[in-house]
């Protein structure tokens, strides 16, 4: 009995799937993805749910960066170079773009930690009461140390000097140890509140890509309702 019939017995076949499913389910909750974008990828990702002409060639341009970014991956995590995808419409799917990011870097096996911004803030003030599960400098550390963070709506939040300084912190961090960070914003970078201590960074270590100025966020509410008042009808 080898070690090869070993892993290949009917049993190990099972306990390893398990094993398997179980990683994932980990992986997926220490990401913290929204449920609604759980599925998705850069293959499932509608791009031809826009309509305006220069919404179409704007996210096909989009999609091929991206394509190409994912493709040469490692050479940009060795580089620390991430992302910050950027619309001033809400709804023009930057969200779901950077859900497929962090699910076809999950499939790699790649550790992604993803957040709204404001969620971000809001977890370091939780650890300042009594009987939480993190202390504050914990937190931060895990935000520092992931292999990928996705900040989504950074620049939403409110701005003050703790806010500046929490952030700072973390994205210096990740800047020093080459870390990828990925952001979705409403605001250029040009136009961004933050400290320039912090802007300066984003510049340095991300590729500022522009996403259509139309939001398809109902139309694909209303194309997910027909499609499920049909499957209920048939």
């Amino acid at each position: 009995f080898t070690f090869s019939d070993f892993i290949n017995h009917p049993v190990a076949l099972f306990f390893g799937k398990i094993l398997n499913t179980q990683s994932i389910n980990s992986r997926l909750r220490f990401a913290n993805i929204p449920e609604l974008f759980q599925e998705l990828t850069l293959k499932t990702f509608r791009a031809d749910i826009y309509r305006e002409p220069e919404s179409v060639a704007k996210i096909n341009l989009v999609c091929n960066i991206v394509k190409r970014y994912l493709e040469n991956f490692e050479e940009m995590e060795a580089a620390g170079m991430g992302l910050y995808l950027v619309s001033h419409t809400k709804g023009s799917g930057k969200t779901r773009m950077a859900a497929g990011i962090a699910n076809e870097l999950m499939a790699r096996g790649k550790q992604v930690k993803f957040a709204v911004s404001s969620a971000i803030l809001k977890e370091i003030k939780d650890t300042w009461h009594e009987g939480s599960d993190y202390t504050e400098s914990r937190l931060i550390d895990q935000l520092c140390l992931t292999e990928v963070l996705i900040v989504d709506d950074f620049g939403a939040e409110k701005i003050s000097d703790w806010v500046n300084e929490k952030f700072y912190q973390i994205l210096n961090e990740r800047y020093v140890r080459r870390k990828v960070t990925i952001f979705t914003s409403n605001e250029k970078l040009c136009e961004s509140k933050y400290d320039e201590r912090i802007i300066s960074r984003l510049k340095e270590n991300c590729y500022e890509v522009d996403f259509p100025e139309e939001s398809v966020r109902e139309l694909l509410a209303e194309q997910k309702k027909a499609e499920m008042l049909k499957s209920l009808r048939s």
